[in-house]
């Protein structure tokens, strides 16, 4: 399909606000390397929780919820709503420690509470590792993504794609630095959720579809609709339900959905104005990613199972896609095909928001890597302020040149995508314990990261060697068990057999957090022996609070979730008695939350 005038107005006008934006900011930005990657730490909770939602929303992201609820049902997009957990443990325990920590990066967190060379190094590689090497992948599959679309939509080729992403995403992210990405943000935030609604209203009205109640009615969505799995059939509980939920949240390290917060998650947090802010901030995002912006995107999912029942279909509707990424999730971009002009450009710029605001977000946020945990911290340590902003621009541009480069030369960048997710397996409870657990050092996080590393390189190479010889392998919950066993007992024993970090170290990490709580009473005691005592009594140990918070955001949304779903399918009194349970869920929530923050800052 092809744009028309009216689409292509509205494609370019919102083009020109979003470089206004970047505009606008870049006078603050370049002030200070503070202003420009962390808005000089005064930014509220709404735009901060606003940017969380629209960067998670990437443009991959609703092809992927089409692909999971085509071939598994609704209940599979369990193996994503079980980050919740991670979500609310991160706002109500992790926020306002990240918020204390006074870092930059989250990478610098490694010598904030590590001591000596090897934190030093964990620091610098992580930095590379992280900002550079897994920050262009990650840019590039989306950006695959982006092509895909484009080709699919509006037939454009993948360099006509890059091209335009290049020039407006780079500009705007380049000028106004993390305060001019969060503004745009906003403005993604509301473009992006009005184009996934538009576009599930749009798919209901297909004469094939019928409306909501022709759909519901559809033999080939039945199957499909329950909002939890199969417990008879393991092939379906255990990977997608059950293994999540019990040990993939918290094990496992997943961009966005870091146990214990980290990247751009933790920069947002740093970014705030206070811890109070922090935690709403990333409640809020919370809330919308997981109560709010599922259900659009699962009936355009729906809605495709009728309009293209098969593979097959989808093959004779678009006879120029490429046979080798002819998938489930192109039936996303395949229903938007649909849209009329006006609606359509609308939609387009919506996935365009989604683009640039997760592009934009990664930029900045491996950007600040370079500058701050290995520019300045190994290169240039005299740097004035001037000259790491000056760094920070160029390594933004040279960050999204490479990143276009490697999407122009993929075909298909999930394997090389779930080979860096299983890295992070076994990892995540290193993340959540080193805040709250003295004996945790920098070889704790060497050996996680080399352990993990290995397993995953063991498993590629061993479906390799399937794939040319006929042979059985693992799966892929199957592996990330073993994964998730082998690193976290490899990094505990370590943990325990290497010295402990220096004590100046830790006492000046727990005065500067105050974490609280038995582990760390050791060094409490210890420098109370020394008569230098740190400890501030009970009050600073609030993590069964945080924990009782926890719990309750987790049953208010996912009550909520369930609410909208059982409304959307007609089943009124379920969905209200799922959304009271929701109300009393969130009263609770404010109750533990108010407790919280009467002992905070």
């Amino acid at each position: 399909m092809i744009l028309n005038r009216v689409d292509i107005l509205l494609i370019l006008g919102y083009f020109a606000v979003t470089i206004g934006l970047g505009l606008w900011a870049a006078r603050r930005a370049g002030r200070s390397s503070s202003e420009f990657f962390l808005s000089g730490r005064t930014m509220p909770w709404w735009l901060l929780g606003m940017s969380m939602v629209a960067t998670t929303f990437s443009t991959d992201t609703p092809n992927l919820v089409t692909d999971i609820t085509r071939t598994g049902g609704v209940s599979s997009n369990w193996v994503w709503w079980a980050f919740l957990l991670t979500g609310m443990l991160t706002a109500f325990v992790y926020a306002k420690l990240w918020r204390r920590s006074g870092v930059m990066t989250d990478i610098e967190f490694y010598e904030l509470r590590y001591s000596g060379q090897v934190a030093a190094f964990l620091r610098g590689f992580r930095a590379i590792y992280l900002g550079v090497f897994f920050n262009i992948m990650v840019m590039a599959s989306v950006t695959l993504a982006a092509i895909k679309i484009g080709g699919v939509m509006l037939h454009w080729s993948p360099l006509q794609t890059v091209g335009i992403a290049i020039v407006v995403t780079v500009i705007f992210s380049t000028a106004g630095g993390l305060r001019g990405v969060l503004f745009t943000d906003a403005l993604l935030f509301v473009v992006a959720m009005s184009g996934s609604i538009a576009a599930a209203v749009y798919s209901l009205r297909h004469p094939a579809v019928g409306g909501l109640s022709g759909l519901l009615a559809s033999d080939l969505v039945a199957d499909k609709l329950s909002l939890l799995p199969d417990f008879t059939d393991p092939a379906l509980a255990i990977p997608f339900f059950l293994v999540p939920l019990a040990v993939q949240w918290w094990a496992a390290w997943y961009p966005g959905s870091e146990p214990g917060g980290g990247g751009y998650i933790a920069q947002r947090m740093l970014a705030a104005k206070d811890e109070r802010h922090a935690t709403a901030a990333t409640l809020f995002f919370n809330v919308a990613h997981y109560a709010l912006r599922p259900w659009p995107w699962i009936l355009v999912a729906l809605a495709s199972l009728v309009v293209f029942p098969d593979l097959e279909s989808l093959a004779l509707a678009f006879p120029h896609i490429d046979p080798g990424v002819l998938r489930h999730d192109l039936a996303y971009p395949a229903m938007l095909t649909f849209l009329p002009h006006g609606l359509l450009g609308v939609v387009v710029g919506s996935l365009a928001a989604a683009y640039m605001s997760t592009i934009s977000t990664h930029l900045n946020w491996g950007s600040s890597y370079i500058v701050n945990d290995w520019y300045r911290r190994f290169i240039r340590t005299d740097a004035n302020e001037r000259e790491l902003v000056l760094i920070g621009r160029v390594s933004t541009v040279l960050l999204m040149l490479l990143a276009a480069a490697l999407a122009l030369q993929l075909e298909n960048a999930l394997q090389a995508f779930q080979i860096l997710l299983q890295i992070g397996a076994g990892t995540g409870l290193l993340f959540i314990l080193r805040w709250f657990w003295w004996r945790i050092n920098a070889w704790s996080e060497i050996t996680a990261m080399l352990v993990s590393f290995g397993v995953a390189v063991a498993f590629f190479l061993q479906h390799r060697a399937a794939a040319r010889t006929g042979g059985s392998t693992l799966e892929s919950w199957q592996e990330l068990l073993v994964g998730v066993a082998l690193t976290t007992v490899a990094w505990i024993v370590v943990t325990l057999v290497t010295p402990p970090t220096d004590e100046g170290k830790l006492r000046s990490f727990y005065l500067k957090t105050r974490p609280g709580g038995p582990g760390w009473a050791a060094v409490v005691d210890r420098a109370a022996a020394s008569g230098e005592p740190i400890a501030e009594g009970e009050a600073a140990w609030d993590l069964p609070s945080g924990l009782m918070a926890m719990l309750a955001g987790c049953f208010a949304v996912y009550s909520a979730l369930f609410a909208v779903g059982h409304w959307i399918y007609g089943n009124y009194l379920l969905g209200t008695g799922l959304a009271a349970i929701a109300l009393f869920a969130s009263t609770l929530l404010v109750r533990a939350w108010s407790k919280i923050a009467g002992r905070g800052s």
